[in-house]
């Protein structure tokens, strides 16, 4: 039997991008889906596709950095599904502008409420049903969130507080049975590049990466499944990933020249 078959899985963000693949790259393990994020047509358009390919389906349209709203998602599926196995923190956006540059100080504040109040909240209402089903958490980070990188200083700072957060309560379940799992992405072909804030605090509407030469949203999806199922601990999606992470200890001033020259290629 599939390791997440009849399994409650509860997904934010999960109307496009990373969020959508991973959803239709666990859909035909047949678990049930609790699908979450603002967009309800969206969402709909998703369940709908999930469905075709053997899971239980649910829509639960969700701003996650509502706290409030999150206990409503986590008591509805809940309410729905009977349990609580998995919660997928996957809602997150980005910018793409220099700090000397920026216009609108706004931008800190939403990118630190949407990345990571928008995963707390959640987690912080899931728990109690989490330790009952000895569950897993999962946090979609990113690179940014292990590494310094420009353009991105406000994202990057609320990745970092991602990453501590699930590392800080990781140990507080060490006895729990629930496992914690940070995914800590390269560049992904995603909307969310599209709706990368620029200097005004407004959405660039355009993506600016060289989508041919970055990963895209199904093979992350692919290596997230894979890692989940086996409750890993840490995913870095790439091999540079994997390298800055190590010369980060030993060679710091490499990995600034490395971030620095990602950006430029835009890739």
């Amino acid at each position: 039997m599939s390791v997440f078959a009849d399994k409650v899985i509860v997904l934010t963000g999960a109307s496009e991008g990373i969020g959508r693949a991973f959803a239709l790259a666990l859909a035909g393990q047949r678990p049930k889906l609790v699908l979450a994020a603002r967009n309800r047509d969206r969402l709909e358009s998703l369940a709908i596709e999930c469905r075709a390919l053997g899971a239980e389906a649910h829509v639960v349209p969700t701003d996650v950095t509502d706290a409030d709203a999150c206990k409503a998602l986590v008591d509805e599926s809940v309410a729905r599904c009977g349990a609580l196995d998995v919660l997928v923190n996957n809602a997150g956006g980005t910018m793409w502008t220099r700090l000397d540059e920026i216009e609108d100080l706004s931008i800190f504040e939403r990118l630190m409420r949407l990345n990571y109040l928008g995963s707390v909240y959640p987690t912080f209402h899931a728990l109690p049903h989490l330790k009952r089903a000895q569950g897993r958490i999962v946090a979609v980070a990113s690179m940014a969130g292990l590494i310094g990188v420009p353009t991105r200083t406000g994202y990057s700072a609320a990745k970092h507080a991602v990453v501590g957060f699930f590392d800080s309560l990781r140990v507080e379940l060490l006895d729990s049975g629930v496992s914690v799992s940070v995914i800590c992405p390269d560049f992904v072909v995603s909307e969310i590049h599209k709706r990368a804030l620029g200097p005004d605090g407004q959405p660039l509407g355009a993506n600016p990466m060289a989508e041919s030469k970055i990963m895209t949203a199904e093979k992350c999806a692919a290596l997230m499944v894979t890692a989940i199922e086996q409750r890993q601990r840490l995913l870095i999606t790439s091999a540079r990933g994997k390298q800055a992470r190590w010369l980060k200890l030993l060679s710091p001033g490499s990995v600034d020249k490395l971030a620095a020259a990602a950006i430029s290629r835009k890739q």
